[in-house]
């Protein structure tokens, strides 16, 4: 440590906070309309819902809002801050139930109305992995916990069926919404009948059924799926 001419150490600052939701938001001069974090998530949900992530750059979204670059860091400081912000805005389109007595109701209830928020914004899949301290994110993970625990839930079982329903409605979503950006609609029944022209080859796939829009929906595998993730709860 250096020591400076008056014999005192030097003020140390304090290290930057790398996380959106761990710094104060700036007052800043008002502006009209007064540039805000919500303007400025609204924004840029609007250019990722229309573009995708490669479509989202700070340029734009000033663009969009029609200010500065300068207005914009105001606000936010990189383009992470503005996909943190943009990530838990989506969550809070995932309703909290009202407890009804069965924790499985009430999880199951979560789980359909998240998996319906990332069809809606499939963008926001690739995001999930993030560290995410947003309060919408926050309370649906209370939320879906604290009905883990009614369930029998606690410790190690916890965190693990926690990350299990986690990655299984962000990995069935992502795979949903890809099949449904193909440029052809007709892709997957396409998909299928190559699997059925050699059925030598593929002869469990045939007979299960894969890719068989006509056999049974996503809706229906999604949620036969999240019931046998449930009915591994403690007896």
């Amino acid at each position: 440590m250096t020591i400076n001419r008056s014999g005192r150490a030097p003020r140390e600052e304090p290290a930057a906070v790398s996380s959106v939701w761990l710094r104060a938001e700036s007052a800043r001069p008002r502006r009209t309309p007064p540039l805000s974090r919500q303007r400025i998530v609204d924004a840029a949900v609007t250019l990722l819902d229309g573009h995708g992530m490669d479509g989202l750059t700070m340029r734009r979204l000033a663009q969009q809002l029609d200010v500065t670059s300068t207005a914009l860091y105001w606000h936010v400081k990189t383009k992470d801050d503005v996909l943190d912000l943009a990530v838990d805005q989506i969550f809070g389109e995932v309703r909290l139930p009202h407890e009804v007595g069965d924790w499985r109701d009430d999880v199951r209830a979560l789980v359909r109305d998240w998996r319906a928020a990332i069809l809606r914004h499939p963008w926001a899949a690739s995001l999930i992995g993030r560290p995410m301290l947003g309060p919408n994110v926050l309370a649906r993970t209370e939320f879906l916990q604290s009905a883990l625990v009614r369930g029998g839930f606690s410790g190690r079982r916890l965190a693990v069926a926690t990350r299990l329903l986690a990655n299984y409605v962000v990995g069935a979503a992502l795979t949903e919404a890809t099949w449904r950006r193909t440029a052809d609609p007709h892709a997957r029944g396409e998909a299928r009948r190559h699997i059925t022209a050699d059925p030598a080859a593929y002869p469990t796939l045939t007979a299960s059924g894969h890719l068989d829009d006509a056999r049974w929906s996503d809706d229906e595998l999604f949620d036969q799926g999240l019931d046998a993730i449930l009915a591994t709860a403690p007896r």
